[in-house]
């Protein structure tokens, strides 16, 4: 009977169990096809203080990269505004964002920091 009792309290544990650490790697940016949501603040058509946004999965293979180009009078520039080895890996310098939130100003692209901390500025790619 003991056995029983304790047999399903496993059958029951091992699933949450299960869950939560799921949820742990998710947030951690360790499963492939984590979620990610990216806003753009300053994407050249839009005007001061509006923002874009788009919704992907991180592939497999954790390659995922998305390219946006920018412009102002006199001048252009592109970034990789997205990329898995930066923004999906928890041994980046800047750490994994689930809500990626960029600021785009003429001297460099900035990621913004939900602790409301320093902001991590990149360069230009061109």
């Amino acid at each position: 009977m003991a056995f029983s009792k304790n047999h399903s309290f496993l059958f029951m544990l091992f699933p949450i169990l299960l869950i939560l650490v799921t949820m742990s790697f998710a947030s951690a940016g360790l499963l492939p096809f984590s979620a990610k949501h990216v806003e753009d603040k300053g994407v050249i058509s839009l005007g001061p203080g509006d923002s874009f946004d788009f919704r992907f999965r991180v592939n497999l293979l954790k390659t995922t990269v998305y390219t946006c180009s920018f412009a102002w009078p006199g001048n252009t520039a592109t970034f990789d505004i997205f990329r898995a080895d930066r923004d999906d890996n928890p041994r980046s310098k800047v750490g994994v964002c689930s809500e990626c939130i960029w600021s785009i100003y003429e001297p460099a692209p900035c990621r913004d920091r939900r602790d409301g901390g320093q902001p991590n500025c990149f360069q230009w790619a061109s």
